[in-house]
């Protein structure tokens, strides 16, 4: 069953994002800015957690789940060194994705070529 959940969660966020990008002029950028502040406010209201709880990678392996992450190490952050974790904790539960973001990028930047 959290096959089929996942499949349904991470296709109704695509869903959401090309309905988003058909019908306005926003550019794909902005639509990810957008899920991304979405999934820290949806971690903020404690509903994200009950997401990843009931779908697993269909919640996890979206860019909404960035937001929550960035959340979720604020939070940690915060309750362990206090103003200064708020800050420092912002980006320690992803910076393995950051990391292998750009790693695999320059990767694929020396591999393909690139269009004129």
């Amino acid at each position: 069953m959290i096959y089929l959940n996942a499949f349904l969660l991470g296709g109704f966020i695509c869903l959401l994002g090309e309905i988003i990008l058909d019908n306005t002029k926003l550019t794909p950028g902005h639509i990810t800015s957008i899920f991304t502040v979405l999934g820290a406010l949806l971690s903020f209201l404690n509903i994200y957690p009950m997401l990843i709880e009931k779908s697993g990678a269909g919640a996890t392996m979206m860019i909404s789940n960035f937001g929550n992450l960035l959340y979720e190490g604020a939070i940690t952050g915060y309750k362990n060194m206090g103003i200064i974790g708020l800050a420092s904790g912002l980006l320690t539960k992803c910076s393995l994705a950051i990391t292998s973001a750009v790693i695999f990028a320059f990767i694929f930047a020396l591999i393909m070529k690139p269009k004129d």
